[in-house]
């Protein structure tokens, strides 16, 4: 039934411990390759602005808290099977589970696998490594070059999108960002002191996108590469990429290497994305500061201002990539990191076409991109910026989209993200300070929403930030929204829209600095000091139109163990739900289902893939529907009604993990090394 091992022997002795310490389940090693250790550092917010955890626990104390309730114990230790038994079943309304949800859920876990409900079957559709494009070699551990590399799978795949191929029946395009690289796990007898060229080149390689032509099997949930088909490409770090929109040429973005500024090489750091309605693919650059080394040797204090509010280090880099290319040097090229940290567009149904970064879109730490049209047809993004104390966008198109596959449609659709209005988002609670006092005491009102506003910071050529150019605000983009006022926010990762309501799910990922000393603290009796679990939260625009510049909102979840006072299901009965911790990346079925991967779970167990409906009588029932393997993170889900889509981002990436002791043995087994890979889940077919 799987196409990977399961039912192994207890292996836990091979495996290095699971990290303790540390305020979620990240690993040191993934602190150091995906984000740079940024927890490590100051959060590089540091206004006077409005902190959104406030506003969240002066709402989360209005509404209250349902009392304890038991929650699922823990099951399944290193090796275990890869099917468990159901966690928090049954539906005390009595009736049948709402549609796409009629699964037994999953029970929290260790184990070194992926974990689906019984009924279910799985398949690893592609692993780092396996060949892509034509003459790509097989994959050798010991043997890896960046030639070969450039021609496979990259590494940690994040965000995935799937579409249909032209012309081709039965296939489809499955484009995957490869976020970052974990050197220590990836080459046997790697020094992270003293990276040799040839590892920094198979990391070049290694990041970026693939566009993979997959065969479905009809009789099941399988999808099959085809590999060296002519639609399919890889996209690297060394990659051509065009800057577009009102920025595109400016002083700020122009280096020795370019002087017109418009053209980068490469894409970094690839993280959450969506897809247009014309067929294109959008993909952020998150933690693209770690990559850069030196800031130090800027002078100029409106400069080194600048620098610091996006962390770029002081000194050498963790990758030490400035060693062999200069543009990783601000230093040498002060600009060059002005050029990342942008949405990506790319079509995928043209592999000679040059990728695009859309300035207009703004430059932060991009973890969204998702696309809903307004009512009068324009394209309205949301984006979060995914670091502690930062804050959540939207832009909207100035011109509407056309429908239609002519050339003409096509032309003009690809120019809608190069003007328009970029926006950042104001919270305001409803309940007055007088009635909160910290205990999480329900205020008079018992209201759990409150309202919002969409505040401009440029149009085109236009800034609406006093003392900022409008280059300015699209190039650090962050500053503007700290002189607009914007409200700070715990993480904003994932931002989607429902496909039927248009509500807008904002998924906070975490933020444990809350309430220490010289930070924002619980002014507005925030029960949640140190959010290590993260919550979920619901947006409404005026009049249900993307166009809107106000909204109303409030919490759909505050995420962690159920017996904990402070945890809310929406008010759902909390002894039937499945716990979850550190939501990240969020998707919704045909039926209007939210279904949310998570990243760095605090509550002991592997991250997983978890289900809840956002209406009616089961709303707030989270049900989990998988778990990845040890270290791993669980990314990019794609709900169709055939298949479940996950990425297992960095498994294996445990405290002590190396090629020469894997933290894990998945997917390929005893005598392995980790590697992360996509996997297909389906509903088994009973005859």
């Amino acid at each position: 039934m799987l196409d990977q091992p399961d039912g192994r022997t207890d292996r836990s002795a091979d495996l290095p411990l699971l990290p303790n310490g540390h305020n979620t389940a990240r690993s040191a090693l993934t602190c150091r390759y995906r984000c740079g250790e940024a927890c490590a550092h100051e959060a590089p917010n540091r206004s006077l602005n409005p902190y959104f955890g406030d506003v969240v626990q002066r709402v989360l104390s209005r509404r209250g808290v349902l009392k304890a309730a038991s929650v699922v114990t823990l099951a399944a230790g290193v090796g275990a099977a890869a099917t468990a038994p159901a966690a928090a079943n049954g539906h005390p309304s009595g009736g049948r589970p709402p549609r796409g949800l009629d699964f037994e859920p999953v029970a929290p876990n260790t184990a070194d696998a992926v974990t689906i409900p019984p009924g279910y079957a799985q398949q690893v559709v592609i692993r780092w490594g396996d060949p892509v494009l034509a003459g790509a070699p097989r994959f050798d551990a010991r043997k890896q070059n960046a030639k070969a590399q450039a021609k496979q799978f990259g590494y940690n795949a994040d965000y995935m999108a799937l579409l249909d191929a032209p012309r081709r029946r039965g296939h489809q395009l499955l484009v995957v960002n490869h976020e970052y690289t974990s050197e220590e796990i990836m080459h046997f007898g790697y020094d992270p002191a003293n990276p040799t060229r040839a590892h920094v080149e198979i990391a070049w390689a290694a990041h970026g996108l693939t566009v993979l032509l997959v065969r479905a099997d009809h009789r099941s949930g399988r999808l099959w590469p085809v590999v060296g088909d002519p639609l399919n490409r890889r996209i690297t770090a060394t990659t051509p990429i065009r800057l577009t929109g009102p920025a595109a040429g400016s002083d700020l973005l122009k280096t020795h290497a370019d002087p017109t500024g418009r053209t980068v090489l490469g894409t970094l750091n690839n993280c959450g994305g969506g897809i247009t309605p014309w067929g294109t693919v959008l993909t952020g650059e998150e933690n693209f500061n770690q990559y850069f080394a030196n800031a130090a040797a800027v002078t100029d204090p409106t400069a080194k201002q600048r620098l610091a509010r996006y962390g770029l280090p002081t000194g050498a880099s963790g990758r030490q990539w400035e060693r062999f290319d200069d543009r990783f040097d601000i230093g040498k090229e002060p600009n060059e990191p002005n050029r990342h940290g942008w949405v990506v567009e790319i079509d995928p149904t043209d592999p000679t076409s040059t990728p695009r970064k859309r300035t207009a879109l703004g430059r932060f730490k991009h973890e969204a991109a998702e696309p809903r049209l307004t009512r009068d047809g324009r394209v309205a993004l949301y984006m979060g910026d995914d670091e502690r104390f930062d804050y959540l966008y939207k832009f909207v198109s100035t011109h509407t989209y056309k429908k239609g596959d002519s050339r003409a449609a096509r032309e003009h659709n690809l120019r809608l993200l190069d003007e328009g209005t970029l926006y950042v988002a104001k919270f305001t609670g409803d309940s007055p300070d007088a009635e909160i006092d910290g205990t999480g005491k329900l205020p008079e009102d018992g209201e759990f929403d409150g309202s919002g506003e969409w505040i401009p910071l440029a149009t085109g050529n236009k800034s609406h930030v006093p003392g900022m150019s409008a280059e300015e605000v699209y190039v650090f983009t962050r500053l503007a929204a700290d002189k607009a006022g914007a409200t700070k926010m715990d993480r904003p990762e994932d931002v989607e829209p429902h496909p039927h309501t248009g509500r807008v799910y904002v998924a906070l990922t975490n933020n444990t600095d809350r309430g220490k000393a010289g930070k924002a603290g619980p002014d507005e009796a925030n029960p949640r000091n140190g959010n290590k679990h993260g919550h979920i939260l619901e947006l409404d625009e005026r009049r249900s139109d993307a166009a809107s510049t106000s909204f109303r909102w409030r919490l759909m979840l505050v995420c962690g163990d159920p017996d904990d006072p402070s945890t809310y299901f929406a008010g759902y009965d909390k002894s039937q739900v499945s716990p979850i911790s550190c939501p990240d990346n969020v998707a919704f079925d045909a039926h209007g289902n939210l279904w949310i991967a998570t990243d760095g779970s605090a509550l002991g167990s592997n991250d997983g893939l978890f289900a809840v409906p956002v209406k009616g009588s089961e709303r707030g029932h989270v049900k989990q529907f998988l778990t990845v393997p040890v270290g791993a993170e669980t990314c990019g889900p794609i709900i169709t009604e055939d298949r479940i889509l996950v990425t297992a981002q960095h498994p294996g990436e445990v405290d002590g993990a190396s090629a020469e002791k894997p933290g894990s043995r998945w997917p390929d087994g005893a005598g392995s090394i980790p590697r992360p890979s996509v996997v297909t889940v389906w509903k088994e077919k009973h005859r």
